[in-house]
């Protein structure tokens, strides 16, 4: 298949990356062939969409007839088929997100989504728009993962405060979810993960995260 267009992420690694997406925003830039306005004419009319994506970053790593879910703490096993991992016959991803907008500029149409849950880069093979009345069924069983998770970590900040409280909060609630493999449970190591442009360093005791240190590009440094 041929990738239609590029989502650029505020996560630059896949460690950190929200399940299903919660609420960070990407820019879906379409591919030269496809920058042309009448490809998307009629999209704003929707508030949600669909994204087809490629797993590039574990397409070479295969087929894996059983993995461990997240959800079910990283040690009990199922299908692949009755999961989300991406270890597939075909390495593809899907994800509903929200439409925020539409910019239209130098790279063409560029759509605003909110729910990405996609490494910096991840290439789009479809967008189809989300339709409320076939696609959403309240009532259907959610397997070993019947609901969404809320936040998971009560979290303290022993950093000095960001100048961007925006992305303070970011974090916290990034952090919040716990991004840790569920299999680990070390309270000694001192986790690391990028959100945007920033390293963020933290710990884990119990149910209690503390972020430690945001190091920024230029070697700024926001410990305590």
């Amino acid at each position: 298949m041929k990738p239609i267009a590029t989502v650029h992420t505020p996560f630059p690694d896949k460690f950190g990356i929200p399940r299903q997406g919660e609420q960070a925003i990407g820019r879906i830039v379409f591919k030269k062939e496809y920058r042309n306005p009448d490809a998307i004419r009629g999209i704003e009319s929707f508030s949600h969409l669909w994204l087809i994506w490629r797993f590039h970053l574990t397409e070479r790593e295969g087929f894996r007839p059983m993995v461990r879910p997240p959800r079910l703490g990283g040690n009990q096993k199922v299908g692949v088929f009755a999961s989300r991992a991406p270890y597939r016959p075909n390495p593809i991803g899907l994800t509903a997100v929200a439409l925020e907008g539409v910019e239209y500029g130098p790279q063409g149409p560029v759509l605003l989504v909110r729910g990405v849950d996609m490494v910096d880069g991840t290439e789009i093979l479809d967008i189809k728009p989300y339709l409320p009345y076939a696609d959403s069924f309240p009532e259907a069983a959610g397997g070993y993962a019947p609901e969404r998770l809320s936040a998971v970590l009560k979290v303290e900040w022993a950093c000095d405060p960001l100048a961007d409280s925006s992305l303070q909060q970011s974090i916290l609630a990034l952090v919040a979810a716990d991004p840790r493999p569920h299999y680990q449970q070390d309270t000694e190591r001192v986790y690391g993960m990028r959100y945007q442009d920033v390293e963020i360093k933290f710990t884990v005791q119990q149910d209690v995260a503390t972020v430690v240190q945001v190091l920024h590009p230029q070697g700024e440094d926001n410990r305590e």
